[in-house]
């Protein structure tokens, strides 16, 4: 009996370990293809020595340009510009400055809560395997800091590191891509396709257990233009019919619910369709969605009209959305 409370004491200690190990600032994602947008969001999992944190300071790296914050109720931001090294092409212009900062200010995020903040940008200029840095500060009232900066050496464990750097893999982009083979880059699962003021990227399909008849996917959509647009109705080969959904809590209950008026995608703003909140529900699948598969779809918007659009398909982790 004994040696068993030893032995579970030491698992115990083992697992306490590893978790302040891992509670450090870091990405949801990190590895992404050159030439693709990248939502960088970054967590922040406690506060300094139990203090609130006031102020999350971001550092951007050089190839990742074109940065956008997300804004957080109750936060100001703080743009810092500044000249890139290199020149990189926004869409047939050349772009030599940009955002090289970004700061979340006289903000209060307790050290009960956890939160995330995020960038919205482009990886761009890289043609090997590359690991990116991104330094963050955590300000904490005037006289409190968590610095996290530190960056492993070669062949390091970066969790050997007090203060690790969030960081993310650049793997080169797919061979035989171009911007103007919309299709081929979607269906790599990197791509952003053009549509007017719109840009659509960060398309993705679950996997589908054997015999399932319904699937979920969802992708980001950012209008730069001066006007709403609206998704209207999305339709895909791969299914009897494609449905616009929501998943909102209610009395501490999840539901969901069609969108029979479609998306608003508000000027100036970007939407992202996913599990949990806003999404794509696939109907009546002959063929449940396979990893490795390729989803075509047509989104048809108030303005935008018709966009052809491709979702990679990746695994099923995470679990399927119930629908009656």
């Amino acid at each position: 009996m004994t040696q068993t409370r030893t032995t579970l004491l030491a698992l115990a200690l083992s697992l306490s370990g590893a978790a302040v190990a891992h509670a450090h600032a870091s990405f949801e994602t990190d590895a992404v293809a050159a030439e693709s947008s990248f939502k960088a969001v970054l967590q922040i999992p406690h506060g300094c020595n139990g203090k609130a944190t006031t102020e999350v300071q971001v550092k951007l790296p050089e190839g990742f340009v074109f940065a956008k914050p997300q804004p957080k109720a109750s936060w100001e931001i703080e743009i810092i510009k500044g000249e890139y090294r290199k020149s990189y092409d926004n869409h047939g212009t050349a772009v030599t400055s940009g955002p090289l900062e970004i700061r979340w200010k006289n903000g209060n995020l307790s050290d009960d809560y956890y939160d995330t903040f995020v960038i919205q940008g482009k990886i761009s200029g890289f043609d090997t395997e590359t690991q990116l840095a991104f330094p963050v500060t955590q300000l904490c009232g005037a006289t409190d800091k968590v610095v996290w900066d530190e960056i492993a050496a070669e062949g390091q464990n970066a969790h050997s590191l007090k203060h690790p750097a969030p960081t993310i893999t650049v793997t080169p982009a797919v061979a035989g891509s171009h911007h103007g083979d919309h299709m081929a880059m979607a269906a790599a699962g990197d791509a952003s396709v053009k549509a007017g003021s719109l840009e659509i990227s960060g398309g993705a399909a679950k996997a589908m257990l054997p015999g399932a008849k319904v699937g979920g996917g969802g992708f980001v959509v950012e209008n730069s233009g001066s006007e709403d647009d609206r998704l209207i109705s999305a339709e895909s080969p791969a299914a009897g019919r494609v449905e616009l959904h929501e998943m909102t809590m209610q009395n501490e209950v999840m539901k969901m619910r069609k969108l029979e008026d479609g998306i608003v995608i508000p000027a100036g703003e970007t939407v992202e369709l996913k599990s949990g909140g806003l999404h794509l529900m696939f109907l009546e699948v002959a063929k449940p969605f396979a990893e490795g598969d390729s989803i075509p779809l047509t989104l048809t918007f108030e303005k935008a009209g018709k966009v052809d659009y491709v979702l990679p398909v990746g695994n099923a982790a995470g679990g399927a959305h119930k629908h009656n």
